[in-house]
Formats: C-alpha cells, structure tokens, sequence
C-alpha cells in the first residue's frame, strides 16, 4: 500500500506513523528535494540548503516535527522551526523565505490521536504524485550524511507568525470594521494567528474552540462541527462565524441566524466580487465534481465559467496552475486563491469573505443569496465491488433513469472509494422528497449488482 495518501502521510501517531518513519521520511526528502539547479547553485555558493517545519498543537506534534528536524538536519539542510503554524502559513513561509522546500506536521480535521506528515516543494507548493513516489522509494535507498560543518542546523524561526499575519493584511481589500465575527479555531494551529488577525484588520472577535491542549483539536469544534458555533453567534448576537480545521486550512461559515453557508456558497460570493474588481482570472472558477449544481447556476447567471476537477484540494491546484486561475475550491471548505497562496488558506478565505460583507454593507446572508443550493443527498454504499461501479451495466442504466428523470434540475454523480471497498452516491435535485428517493434507488442497485 502507498505511504502517501491524497494529502501527506497519515496514520495513527506511534501506530504506524513513528518517530523512525517521521526521520527516515525527512532523509528522503533531502535527497530527492535537495536536486536541481537551485539547489546545486546553492551548494557551489557554500551554502546549505533550508526548509521550514511547522506543525499543529496535538501532542504528537512534538516529537514527529522533532524526528523531522533530525532528520533534515542529518541530511545537511538548515531547519526553520515555525512551531504552531497553520498549514498554509507553512506554505507560504517556504515562499516568502526562498527555502528549498518545507514540512508541516498535522493531520488536519482529523482526531489528535492521528498525526500526518505534508512535504511542500520551493514556492509553498503542493508535491505531485512522480516526487511522492520518488520520496518514498528513497526511504530504503543511501542517506546524506554529511559530517562537522555540513550538518544542517536547527534554529526558531522567532517572526514566522508576524510575517503570516503581515501578508494575511496586506491582502485586504478592505476593512473589516463593524463586523462581529465569532471564530472557532477547532483548538488548531489557527488559535492564536487568526483572532490576532481579524482583529488587527478591525472585527470584533469572540472565540470558541481556542484554547488547545494537545488532546483536544477537532474534539466537537471546528469546520467538521458547526453546531457550537451557531450557537454562540445567536447568544452573543454576532454578525456571522467562521471555522477552521485543525490545521486551518479550511474556512466554512453561518450567518448570524447561525445557518450553514458552505465552501461553495463562500466560492459564489468570492467569484462574483473578484470579477467586478477585475482580479478573477479567465472569468473562471475551479471546483469539483461534488460541488453543489446551484454553484454552477449561480456562475452562469453572472458570466462565470467553472471548470471541474476531480475530488480533492490537490486536483483543484493542478487545474488552477496549468489554466493560471485565480480562484478554486472544494465544497469542504478548502478554498485557494492563487493571487495570495499556493494553498487553501481559512484564514485568508474568512477574512476575504467578510471584508466582502464590509465593503458591501450586506449580511452574510444577504451574499450567500446569490446561489440557490440544491438539495444534496450522499450515500455511502459498503461492501461492494467498487471496480465495476463505473462499468457495470445495470448501474449504468439506473443512473441514466435517474438522470432522465432530474433532467436539468438535479443531477447524479457515482464514486468509487480510492482505498475502500465503498461506492459513493451523490443525487442533486430541486427537493429533497426527489433526492432522498433517487438516490436510495440507486443505492440499492449499487448493492445489488455490485456485492462481493
């Protein structure tokens, strides 16, 4: 089985994921990153090279990006220790301090027993699947072992959080003053930079999910549970909320009647204003095949092309750098805006999406009207043969019926699982009577036809 999953190496801290893997994951890194002119060039100056590791609060955090460190510096590359760090600050510190590379240690809105290791290549940007493959053979390859000087070095990289924060506001194109906004850090990597940051861009910040302890990232707070949040921004009459995951690399939302306003509604509200203000590439937006069919209504009602990519932040980016876009996202909540970021960034997102509400003196609900979301219904179908969910022939037919019968007004999306034994069916209709019962229809076929 593959060490790299969709985004990083992820598993269980001192389960599978150990300190020797953390180390031998980093020596490989230096050797297959540490190639290339840039690199090479650096050397022949008497340099060494240098990358940044950062990582979120949960507890296991501590060793794993110790064990990275050690194993970069190893290798002969100087180590930038960012400390607590959301993922897209990582990202762009790899940027703005022209490393070689970067490591961030999270495992994202998973629980904190769990812990991952994500590598980004010169620029803050994301590894293609060739360079992860590459890693991960070099694991059981020669290790550089340089000796005396050309050690690398381990030092606090002391400004890394004020430089996040700086490009954070600089990015503005407005003010956020007069907004109360109520932030759900998920107990993350965003707790301290992103209620520093929307209140120095002017809101009025409460917090929720806020205070990590190394155990409790993600536990009933966070983008992946929105209740507490609705709660807390009815009691203390707030104008919206944001969450983050627990690397912060995700934004979603409620207004300040505490309903849901998603990643696709947020790309809605993003797209529409980047195209006044002239800064929304081709007129294009990049999203997946999940998301929401009113998203593309919306679009199209404003002169706005949205190109499809496959699930996944990763497939998103790629698309959005071959086409040079400059707004992209997933329905999740990673939303990418190129002009600023290499990567999804919450807090970027959030403070975008309410310096939208302050320049347009409109409510977050009032901006979120701009799509109709179209009822959703996902089922995920177990114990199936999930090879021959693309090529049988009786599900085919069921899906063609279901597509028939939706006609423009819904549509119908099967996916097979990448790692399980699981089918994926996913009905959009114009109600929910019409969702729920074309997509157990098709559900029921899946099981059907498609049992082992």
């Amino acid at each position: 089985m593959p060490l790299f999953g969709t985004d990083g190496v992820r598993g269980l801290a001192n389960g599978p994921l150990t300190a020797d893997l953390a180390l031998s994951l980093a020596q490989a890194t230096a050797v297959v990153l540490g190639q290339g002119r840039t690199a090479d060039a650096r050397r022949a100056a008497g340099k060494r090279l240098t990358a940044v590791v950062a990582r979120d609060p949960r507890v296991s955090g501590e060793f794993l990006a110790a064990a990275v460190a050690a194993g970069l510096a190893s290798s002969g590359v100087d180590v930038l220790e960012a400390g607590v760090l959301p993922t897209p600050a990582a990202a762009f510190l790899i940027a703005d301090m022209d490393a070689d590379f970067g490591v961030m240690v999270s495992a994202s809105h998973n629980p904190a027993p769990d812990n991952g290791i994500k590598i980004f290549a010169r620029g803050g940007v994301k590894l293609p699947d060739l360079v992860e493959q590459r890693i991960e053979a070099a694991m059981s390859g020669p290790k550089l072992q340089p000796t005396g000087a050309g050690v690398g070095r381990i030092r606090r990289f002391s400004d890394a959080e004020d430089r996040y924060v700086i490009h954070l506001l600089g990015s503005l194109p407005h003010q956020l003053d007069g907004i109360h906004v109520v932030l759900d850090c998920a107990h993350g990597a965003a707790s301290g930079v992103s209620p520093e940051t929307f209140r120095d861009a002017g809101a009025r910040v409460t917090l929720i999910g806020a205070d990590p302890d190394g155990m409790n990232i993600n536990d009933g707070v966070g983008s992946t549970h929105l209740d507490q949040l609705a709660r807390k921004v009815r009691e203390v009459g707030a104008d919206l909320g944001i969450a983050h995951d627990g690397d912060a690399d995700r934004c979603l939302a409620v207004d300040a009647d505490g309903r849901i306003v998603d990643g696709d509604q947020i790309m809605a509200i993003l797209a529409v204003a980047m195209k006044e203000r002239g800064h929304l590439v081709k007129d294009t937006l990049v999203a997946t095949v999940m998301s929401n069919l009113g998203l593309h209504k919306a679009m199209a009602d404003h002169g706005i092309t949205v190109e499809q990519t496959s699930v996944g932040d990763r497939y998103v980016l790629e698309r959005m750098d071959q086409g040079g876009f400059s707004l992209g996202g997933e329905q999740s909540g990673h939303v990418i805006m190129s002009e600023y970021a290499t990567t999804g960034d919450g807090l970027l997102t959030g403070l975008h999406l309410v310096a939208e509400m302050a320049r347009q003196r409109k409510t977050l609900a009032e901006l979120a009207s701009i799509m109709t979301v179209f009822p959703q219904v996902l089922i995920n179908v177990k114990g199936v043969d999930r090879t021959r969910a693309t090529t049988d022939e009786g599900v085919a037919d069921a899906v063609a019926k279901a597509t028939a019968e939706l006609g423009a007004s819904g549509r119908v999306l099967l996916r097979p699982s990448g790692t399980e034994q699981l089918v994926r069916v996913m009905v959009e209709a114009a109600d929910e009577h019409t969702a729920h019962r074309l997509g157990e229809q098709l559900a029921d076929v899946v099981r059907e036809r498609l049992a082992i």
